[in-house]
């Protein structure tokens, strides 16, 4: 009889009431614990271009020297700090820095503006700002009234490894698992910013609950591409591989060359990113593979095939052996996993790469629930789900229709304390009992996997009264390279009846459809600003046309698509390059 395996917290029994005393112990609880297991283990690393690395025991003599600084400012436990800068080593420092002093940290979304920086360091009340260098001088004008000002770039006033305590602090107020640790922001605007209020008992319990379904070691080495403000990548990235003493890589730039680069260099593990990034990632792949002649792409195409086939239905893995070469080619022979998350992904890229012998899966959760509250297991991945409900986690659909499909409402440990400073926008989250609401649809299957149909709020309704989930039409476009974004939405049809047509917006790569060298001359105004030009805007109208045919022979009639638009500018994205939907009021 197989004896079941531990839960992965199940260590944890053994320090609680000496190196914690809660259920959970809080982040500087676990940072100290691992720091104490594994003193030696690489924790955080660069290559620029040289490899540059702390271990567990140095990165926590470092923490715990700019916590004192912190302290030193007379800030203690609930004052809010604020860090915003590109992924680095420091830029965790400084975030575990600020959890150590018993303050609560505000990340924040760098490529935002300084003013739009600024107004979301008001917000969260911030008293002290961790902040690269590029926008310092903006942001110390335009946040008056900070205690403390430090930099996370080397070389300047107040560097962050540079700082000292000073006079002797007054020891930390320690705070406990139902402390909050971080108030996240879901958007930079300029009116009243919503923050999300995590306790440490939020995110430590759901970094180990989400271990369940998707097993870390100390060998793996993490990449942190995404940018690490994203509760997506804090959370699955540098809080789990800082729960078992994995080493976090930080990656600088998402071009593909470069993240290539840092795969093959850094011999990364677990590979997490969001679909746009995987989908060029394969898309070089197999034009590698197309390159090869018709026969060799059609024989290896039928072995990917077969490789998928036996990990399926047997659970071993040919694809690596079989596929190694191609895998080494594109930087992935090191990957032991990769996830996908922060949007929805096409099953045919999660099978393709399953068939090359990688281990893909896909997860679902929202910066409300710390994120993570679906992921698939790899032995056991459905390839049109977006995951097992992790243990901890209660779901229930509200008012599903004939099919199931309702709204998703969940309860456990890893949902938010509420929006900061807004109890009236919380309540609206939360029914009367208790149960959030998250906004999206969905269904369950007997076996607690969840399948995702799209936002409520982006439901289009057809003449015929049937329900479009765009979401489930915009994945169709995953594999055509030509696409650089799609976003489809509903139009208004028919006044009287206020029934909806189905648009889709498309916008062209300009990698695909570069103009020739003799036609970039003397462009015309029509042609775009500088964003566009460089389109052969008369081939893409075309092949992105025939595209959306070839999309709707694979559609129900009245999923299908009347309305092309041709879009001659990129449509505004967020950091895990999701469009922005709002932007262009859809």
């Amino acid at each position: 009889m197989k004896t079941e395996a531990p839960p992965p917290w199940k260590f944890l029994d053994e320090f609680r009431g000496s190196a914690f005393s809660g259920e959970w112990p809080t982040l500087p609880e676990l940072f100290s614990l691992t720091a104490m297991r594994l003193p030696g283990r690489a924790c955080f690393t660069v290559y620029e271009p040289d490899r540059i690395s702390l271990s567990y025991a140095e990165a926590l003599a470092v923490v715990k020297r700019v916590a004192g600084a912190v302290r030193s400012l007379g800030i203690g436990r609930g004052d809010k700090v604020a860090v915003t800068g590109k992924n680095s080593p420091e830029w965790a420092v400084a975030y575990l820095a600020a959890l150590f002093a018993g303050a609560v940290v505000v990340p924040i979304d760098y490529q935002l503006s300084a003013a739009e920086i600024g107004n979301l360091v008001r917000a969260g009340g911030a008293s002290l700002l961790f902040s690269d260098e590029e926008k310092a001088s903006e942001l110390r004008a335009s946040c008056p009234g900070l205690k403390g000002y430090f930099s996370l770039a080397s070389g300047r006033e107040n560097y962050i490894y540079s700082l000292e305590a000073g006079a002797a602090p007054a020891p930390a107020e320690r705070p406990g698992e139902g402390d909050l640790a971080a108030i996240l922001f879901t958007s930079g605007t300029m009116g009243k910013p919503k923050g999300v209020m995590l306790t440490h008992r939020n995110l430590v319990s759901d970094c180990f609950l989400s271990q369940a379904n998707l097993r870390v070691h100390p060998t793996d080495v993490f990449y942190a591409l995404l940018p690490i403000h994203h509760s997506y990548t804090m959370l699955a990235v540098f809080i789990e591989a800082i729960s078992v003493g994995a080493e976090v890589v930080f990656g600088k730039r998402m071009v593909i060359k470069q993240v290539l680069k840092d795969l093959k260099e850094a011999k990364i593990t677990m590979f997490l990113g969001v679909p746009l990034l995987f989908n060029k990632v394969l898309s070089g792949i197999l034009k590698a593979v197309r390159e090869k002649g018709v026969l060799v792409y059609a024989l290896i195409r039928a072995l990917m095939a077969l490789s998928g086939f036996i990990k399926k239905v047997s659970g071993v893995n040919p694809g690596k052996s079989m596929f190694h070469s191609l895998l080494d080619k594109a930087s992935l022979a090191s990957i032991r996993i990769c996830i996908s998350g922060g949007g929805p992904l096409a099953p045919s890229v999660f099978r393709l790469y399953n068939q090359l012998g990688i281990d893909f899966v896909q997860g679902y959760g929202l910066t409300e629930t710390s994120p993570i509250i679906t992921l698939n297991p790899t032995d056991a991945y459905i390839e049109t789900s977006v995951g097992r409900i992790v243990p901890g986690v209660e779901m229930k659909i509200l008012d599903p229709d004939e099919n199931g499909v309702g709204e998703i409402a969940v309860k456990g440990p890893m949902v938010m304390a509420g929006y900061y400073q807004m109890p009236e926008e919380t309540a609206e989250v939360f029914t009367e009992d208790g149960w959030f609401r998250t906004g999206d649809l969905g269904y369950l299957d007997d076996r607690d996997y969840v399948y995702l149909t799209g936002r409520a709020k982006n439901l289009i309704v057809t003449e015929g009264g049937k329900n479009v989930f765009p979401e489930e039409i915009e994945n169709r476009f995953q594999l055509y390279d030509e696409v650089e974004q799609v976003l489809v939405r509903g139009y208004l049809e028919d006044v009287k009846m206020k029934s909806e047509g189905i648009e889709a917006l498309l916008y062209p790569s300009a990698e695909r459809f570069p103009l020739k060298a003799a036609e970039t001359v003397g462009t015309s105004a029509t042609a775009g600003t500088s964003a566009t030009a460089g389109i052969d805007w008369s081939a893409a109208e075309a092949r992105l046309r025939h595209i959306v045919d070839e999309v709707n022979q694979k559609l129900l009639p009245y999923q299908k698509i009347a309305k092309v638009t041709v879009l001659r500018q990129r449509m505004e994205e967020t950091t895990t390059k999701k469009v922005k939907r709002h932007s262009l009021g859809a």
